[in-house]
């Protein structure tokens, strides 16, 4: 194999992390990185902060930290930025969500009143159950878009930052697909701006924003976004890394680790069927049948691909996939995921697998969300353009050329993202085929 001999820019300066969406996600990260810094908790679930990665051979092999091995960003460098449809600063809003105790709050409470939010880019018709009254107004699509950038190049200016990355942590829009005319390419998506396309999503007017200032972009929703051909073509021209979508947190996350270990020992499945309960603002937004829509596509995508019915169609052809997604207010941010999966082994003898994740929703996302940004920034300063396929490990439903599967193994992806991370710094993969672990 090639290795390719990188030219890494370092990490110097401020790292700015836009957000649209101050939300429980959002204000959860912010809150828990001020924390860490604090040395008031540890970032548990980063594989940033906390993963180690095995390099060299035989007895010269060590484990090193992922952070110490690849020149991330630090984290007294972030600063933090963004928009909400409510007018309520990032203290208030971290409050309001309750997913981190009043104690942990009030431990950085001076930091976090500080972040107030942008007016943000809304319209009702996507996002169906919520009623914004912080939102810009503008005639059209493409001056709302300007509008985001001058946010954002005011805030590199006041706060003196040296890279910037945005992340979408707000709703799930409603189910969209490509329209040609609109999405397909540039020059039609930008008329499409300028005409105020009633087909043009908020989250994409998001993206565009970002990309064509040369800013990383992730989509933490399923929402189509960034996954179509005119923003794909801009990412390209402007030589800017993207990646998405839905972040990969709770029920899909335990998916991807059951179903891999179900088809290595070939054990069949007639059905798996998952249902979840969640009161936050995420669970009120899914009571909308469109936006919940986009959920489903998203989380039905990964039994298929994982399991290869054609291929192996005495053990899961015509297996039933049911997903649902139930509001329940008092359960709040705290969701529970149901998953009863109906297995079979030798000569077809039935048997069942129970799950019941008493999760949480938003302590599972944050640090998703932190290593996302850490490795956008570090893509984008190894000169990488594009969809960033090796960080399939975070998403749902990864974004993928159309020509391809996505990968949702795992275990496969992790084991492609720590290989892309040693091929960054020139060192040979890690296959455990045996050569390169013990000799």
């Amino acid at each position: 194999m090639t290795l390719k001999n990188t030219d890494i820019k370092s990490p110097e300066g401020k790292l700015g992390i836009l957000i649209p969406g101050l939300g429980a996600v959002s204000t959860t990260l912010i809150a828990g990185v001020m924390l860490v810094r604090k040395g008031a908790a540890l970032p548990v679930g980063s594989l940033t902060q906390m993963g180690k990665i095995r390099v060299g051979k035989g007895d010269n092999a060590t484990e090193v930290n992922i952070k110490d091995f690849v020149p991330l960003a630090d984290l007294k460098d972030l600063e933090f930025a963004g928009w909400d449809i409510f007018d309520e600063s990032v203290y208030d809003a971290a409050k309001r969500s309750q997913v981190l105790s009043n104690e942990h709050i009030e431990l950085v409470k001076d930091e976090l009143v500080k972040i107030k939010p942008w007016k943000a880019v809304f319209k009702n018709e996507f996002v169906k159950k919520l009623h914004g009254t912080w939102v810009k107004e503008a005639p059209s699509h493409w001056e709302l878009a300007q509008m985001v950038k001058d946010d954002i190049l005011k805030f590199k200016e006041e706060k003196k930052i040296a890279r910037l990355v945005m992340v979408w942590c707000a709703s799930t829009e409603i189910y969209q697909e490509m329209i040609p005319g609109v999405h397909d390419t540039l020059e039609n998506f930008e008329k499409a701006l300028k005409a105020n396309h009633p087909k043009i999503a908020p989250s994409m007017i998001y993206a565009y924003a970002a990309i064509d200032l040369g800013i990383p972009y992730a989509n933490g929703a399923p929402n189509l976004c960034n996954d179509i051909p005119a923003l794909w073509e801009l990412a390209d021209k402007r030589q800017v890394p993207m990646c998405g979508k839905d972040f990969k947190s709770g029920q899909t996350f335990m998916k991807t680790l059951l179903a891999p270990g179900l088809k290595s020992r070939m054990l069949g499945m007639k059905g798996w069927y998952s249902t979840n309960i969640l009161g936050n603002r995420d669970g009120e937004v899914l009571d909308d049948p469109e936006s919940f829509k986009t959920k489903e596509v998203s989380k039905l995508s990964v039994l298929d691909q994982i399991c290869q019915p054609e291929l192996y169609p005495d053990l899961y052809k015509d297996f039933y996939h049911k997903v649902t997604i139930n509001y329940y207010p008092p359960r709040g941010d705290n969701k529970e995921g149901w998953d009863n999966i109906d297995i079979f082994g030798w000569l077809g003898y039935p048997m069942q697998i129970k799950v019941n994740f008493l999760c949480r929703d938003s302590i599972l996302a944050a640090p998703i969300v932190l290593d996302i940004v850490m490795f956008l920034d570090l893509a984008k300063r190894a000169s990488l353009s594009g969809n960033q396929e090796w960080l399939a490990f975070y998403w749902k439903s990864p974004m993928h050329a159309p020509n391809e599967l996505p990968e949702h193994d795992l275990f496969v992806q992790v084991m492609r993202l720590k290989n892309t991370l040693r091929w960054f710094m020139d060192e040979p993969p890690v296959t455990y085929l045996g050569a390169e672990t013990y000799n």
